[in-house]
């Protein structure tokens, strides 16, 4: 069995996303493989101005995204709903020592979902990260997606905070099992 994925139509957000970081001067985007971050992965890979590092745990990235502070760059992590359990510990050190982070996280679990053990992960993605002192933007909306992006951006590199912006299942799309030939 294979998964295939059904976007839905409208604005490229990724490319505003692409955009805002663009802005924002981020030189480097880290990343666990992910379907719903293809189309921003191909953007940042083909852009010579920005480091893209493919991660083999989320969590590496909370570390590199410090790195890259401390480095005098800006980073930033992408993820999956399902990764942000595994970066419960290492949101910590954000909060004990206050590093700027911005990570786009695609959403499993809700919209449309065929996989019950994404479900869990999904609910508690949000609240997971309001524990940890994380603050949550939603995109819900593929129009907002630059406005959105910018604001975080600011928000985590002008203010030293760690921000989380949650990407609606529905604008990636469904995913479902198809037959393999």
């Amino acid at each position: 069995m294979a998964v295939s994925d059904t976007q839905t139509k409208g604005p490229d957000w990724p490319l505003a996303i692409y955009e805002s970081l663009k802005a924002a001067d981020v030189r480097q985007l880290c990343y666990v493989p992910d379907a719903g971050h293809s189309r921003l992965i191909r953007l940042a890979h083909d852009d010579p101005a920005i480091a893209t590092t493919v991660l083999t745990t989320e969590e590496e990235g909370i570390a590199l995204s410090a790195g890259a502070w401390l480095g005098g760059q800006r980073a930033v992590l992408l993820m999956q709903s399902s990764g942000v359990g595994n970066c419960v510990n290492m949101l910590s050190l954000l909060a004990s020592c206050r590093f700027p982070f911005l990570t786009f996280v695609t959403m499993r679990g809700e919209w449309a979902e065929f996989n019950p053990w994404q479900v869990p992960m999904g609910k508690a993605t949000q609240a997971a990260f309001e524990i940890m002192g994380v603050t949550v933007f939603r995109l819900e909306r593929a129009e907002d997606a630059g406005e959105i992006a910018s604001a975080a951006a600011m928000l985590a590199f002008d203010s030293d905070q760690p921000i989380a912006v949650l990407i609606s299942q529905r604008m990636i799309g469904a995913k479902k099992w198809t037959e393999s030939k």
